[in-house]
């Protein structure tokens, strides 16, 4: 089997983009490769003095930021397991993960220490700060020591400069551990996905495949390193493409993208739907949809100049020098996603989870089918368990470079996931069309069972509810075998157009009535019951469904 290694691509990247800029915090601080490689350096020369072995595994977790980024590297480039760890866990989470993971050293942003304790975190030799690499805990006397005297262990092993032929990492085999990454996951239960370096290089070769960064080009990280998404396709095409990464080091709201992306100017733009969505929806289709728009696009000379105004205003929403989006994560809105055609706005879907590091399929803009999640992506196959997965929706199976090794220290979960022929079964329903292009309607832990024996898709529901007005989302859950919509409304669009709370009732028993008329008679909807502040999400923007399983009269 050919295998491009990974720890090669860092190291190529470094030495051939030396002089240029890596790595940015927004409005901060800037890493040149060069610079990105003399701090590698100095984190081996900690690693070994202090007695991390390779295959040791090392917890990161705090916001995106140039730091994290040069921790993860030069743990990779080690030899070492790097276990990210979301900053948006709760505290007992992180303490879990640490401990289960076996890390023997933290990093740590300061935001998210101030939370931590110690001593729930017992077999950690060391936590470091991410901001500035002062040792925070020390239950070994050599850090201490190794950290105060690094300036002066790095300028005697290096004494005549640090030069770009002094980069040389060890090479990995590509089957043994990169990463244990823990699922967000939406059951309220964390896994350790066990990465390979295979799976990190076949998932860069499917971006070089797709996507078309040259060096120099800028590059936006908004989704969290933590995830694999943000992770693989922000970072680490980013880095080993030679670009200029920027870190938001905030939340990436809509607010602060229009601020920053045109500035920024990114040539390449990753994010879930729930951003997009809101951009266009917000600041995009409210102009196109007032009286005068609505007539004049049943004009087609003014159509198309209407179109083109729309597209163009959407592009420097995004900074106006992207060559697609990526949108991951989550469906897309099917409205968002019709408009977004209608314009020939660039967005590329990819669809895959943490187990495939992540990508199972994609497809880019200018070949998409409507409402689907791409083709089967470089390096992967896929099956449909169904008789007839044209019409009938089956499990999505799939193999390839990209699948994990299984679940760190949890032989049953592994067993129940990866089959004996090496199929990763999703857990995700889907269908097939005569092209190839994959379709997904749910998943098998949410599909809700009638009493009549029909199959519901909640998720097919909610696309259909979260398009009528002033909804901002919804879940569909089973009440007594009747189905149920919880609502979260818009309550901004409801209150600037003088709505009161009464009004917002009245509007919600107008979209149930509307969206029956669509619904076939056994996923009719009983009743919309409104919830008062936004669902609870994991870090790729998708409800924790579990939390919402009975709703409270």
């Amino acid at each position: 089997m050919n295998y491009n290694s990974f720890i090669a691509k860092i190291e190529q990247s470094i030495k051939k983009n030396w002089d240029k800029d890596a790595l940015t915090d927004y409005k901060g601080l800037t890493l040149q490769y060069k610079d990105v490689a003399r701090k590698i350096a100095k984190y081996h020369i900690a690693f070994k003095e202090c007695g991390i072995s390779k295959g040791d595994k090392i917890a990161i977790c705090g916001r995106n930021s140039a730091q994290w980024a040069v921790t993860f590297l030069a743990i990779e480039s080690y030899g070492a397991v790097v276990v990210p760890v979301l900053h948006e866990f709760k505290t007992d989470n992180i303490h879990n993960i640490v401990k289960h993971s076996d890390a023997k050293l933290l990093f740590v942003g300061n935001m998210v220490w101030e939370n931590l304790n110690e001593k729930d975190m017992p077999n950690l030799q060391g936590i470091i700060s991410l901001e500035d690499f002062t040792l925070l805990i020390s239950r070994n006397d050599t850090f201490a020591y190794c950290l105060d005297h690094l300036n002066e262990m790095f300028g005697e092993k290096y004494p005549r400069n640090f030069r770009k032929e002094h980069v040389i990492y060890d090479k990995e085999d590509s089957d043994s551990l990169a990463i244990i990454n823990y699922t967000s996951g939406t059951t309220g239960y964390s896994k350790g996905v066990m990465l390979p370096y295979r799976s990190l290089s076949s998932n860069i070769e499917s971006c070089e495949n797709m996507i078309h960064l040259t060096p120099g080009d800028n590059v936006v990280s908004m989704l969290p390193m933590g995830h694999v998404f943000g992770m693989t396709y922000d970072f680490l095409y980013g880095f080993t493409a030679g670009a200029h990464i920027y870190f938001l080091t905030r939340m990436p709201s809509p607010k602060v993208i229009v601020q920053s992306f045109p500035k920024i100017r990114p040539k390449m733009i990753c994010s879930v739907p729930l951003i997009i969505e809101k951009i266009i929806k917000k600041d995009i289709l409210p102009k196109l949809e007032n009286k005068l728009g609505k007539f004049l696009l049943h004009i087609p000379v003014i159509k198309d100049k209407l179109k083109a105004k729309a597209r163009q205003e959407a592009m420097d929403a995004f900074g106006g020098n992207f060559d697609e989006i990526l949108i991951g994560g989550a469906p897309l809105n099917s409205e968002v996603e019709a408009f977004l055609r209608m314009i020939e706005f660039p967005y590329t879907i990819v669809y895959g989870m943490t187990e495939t590091g992540p990508t199972i399929t994609t497809e880019r803009w200018e070949n998409i089918t409507y409402k689907s999640c791409g083709k089967v992506a470089m390096n992967m196959e896929l099956r449909i368990l169904s008789d007839n997965p044209r019409e009938i929706p089956g499990e999505l199976i799939c193999k390839g470079k990209n699948l994990m090794l299984g679940y760190y220290k949890n032989l049953d979960a592994t067993s129940l996931t990866l089959d004996k022929d090496g199929w990763l079964h999703t857990g995700d329903i889907a269908t097939i069309d005569e092209n190839g292009a994959i379709f997904i309607k749910g998943r098998i832990k949410n599909m809700l069972l009638k009493s009549s024996g029909h199959n519901i898709y909640p998720e097919e529901i909610e696309a259909k509810l979260n398009n009528m007005p002033y909804v901002s989302e919804s879940l569909i859950v089973m009440q007594d075998s009747n189905l149920e919509a919880l609502v979260y409304p818009d309550f901004g669009d409801a209150f600037a157009h003088n709505m009161t709370n009464e009004d917002i009732e009245t509007a919600m028993k107008k979209n149930r009535i509307s969206i029956n008329k669509v619904l076939p008679k056994f996923s009719q909807i009983t009743a919309i019951r409104i919830y008062p502040e936004e669902f609870e999400k994991t870090a790729k923007k998708s409800i924790k469904r579990f939390l919402y399983q009975r709703i409270e009269n």
